[in-house]
């Protein structure tokens, strides 16, 4: 199976489908921030990775089999629904619907924000919903979480797949109902640099009380080893880590280390981080949940065959 990874990050829709068989090869790769691509070629070697997608010809994309992308959502432009090719313009989902048109893979898989399905009152999905279905293909999606895959994080995230074989009825992957624990993600070691200072702690603490006074729930989140899941790592972790904080006893609380916000987001140890720290946090907030694009892939390639 050949498949093409846009808006690519650090590769984790591509390795969720390594990680489902062994006859993916990747034929196309774009991404447009250095410090992802820094990271992408680290664990992709000899990848040759282009750049911004609005900048490439949709026929200079190879042929391939499947279509991924998790997309950064915009508002469009035109917000109706008969607006035809033109609503989608100055939007990045019309690159992956001018590439589709063009190349026509067998299948697709889109990951974006749980949000999608309530954005601009739902005309947002229901245009690129309708927009898919145009291009030919039978349409499938759902939200689904990374607590239901055996990973201790509240992420939900919405799942677009698509296919030429209208003959094709799609399920997503049903939960797997394994117990989940925050420990397991866990250092054995962690540097001191990770606890946060006493005028932060302190600053956390004093906005999570305003809020609660004002009757709003915003504010720090504290777990701990026996802890079932942490709320969403997002890419703006590496500002204060308000939304996932380690108790310590004794001590002021501690932010997730790199390599425990990897293991968040599924990844294997074996994935390097050759990036600074700031960087890693925005790279796997923004990444997605591995082991469910694994097991979605597993589903995708299973009727495909």
């Amino acid at each position: 199976m050949r498949i093409i990874d846009l808006f690519a990050g650090i590769g984790g829709i591509r390795l969720g489908f390594e990680l489902a068989a062994k006859d993916i090869e990747c034929v196309f790769t774009s991404e447009i921030d250095k410090y992802a691509i820094q990271t992408y070629t680290e664990n992709y070697s000899n990848e040759n990775i282009s750049g911004d997608i609005t900048s490439i010809q949709e026929e200079d994309v190879p042929d391939h089999d499947i279509l991924l992308a998790g997309f950064p959502c915009q508002p469009f432009s035109q917000a109706g629904l008969k607006k035809g090719f033109s609503d989608t313009r100055g939007t990045l989902f019309f690159d992956i619907e001018r590439i589709l048109l063009k190349k026509q893979p067998k299948a697709f898989l889109l990951e974006n924000v749980k949000q999608l399905k309530g954005h601009n009152k739902g005309n947002t999905l229901k245009i690129i919903l309708r927009h898919l279905q145009d291009a030919g293909y039978n349409v499938f999606y759902d939200v689904l979480k990374a607590k239901d895959f055996g990973i201790p994080q509240n992420r939900e995230r919405i799942y677009i797949v698509g296919f030429l074989d209208h003959s094709i009825d799609f399920a997503f992957p049903e939960p797997l109902n394994l117990p989940t624990r925050v420990g397991d993600i866990f250092e054995s070691d962690v540097d001191q640099k990770y606890t946060i200072s006493d005028k932060l702690w302190a600053g956390h603490q004093r906005r999570k009380a305003k809020n609660r006074i004002n009757g709003k729930g915003f504010g720090y989140s504290l777990v701990n080893c026996n802890s079932e899941y942490t709320n969403t790592i997002s890419a703006r972790y590496y500002k204060d880590g308000s939304e996932i904080l380690i108790e310590q006893t004794g001590r002021n609380p501690r932010k997730l280390t790199p390599r425990e916000a990897a293991r968040l987001q599924g990844f294997p140890d074996s994935f390097k981080i050759p990036v600074s720290d700031v960087q890693a946090y925005k790279q796997f907030g923004n990444s997605v949940c591995v082991p469910v694009i694994m097991a979605i892939a597993e589903k995708m390639l299973s009727v495909m065959k």
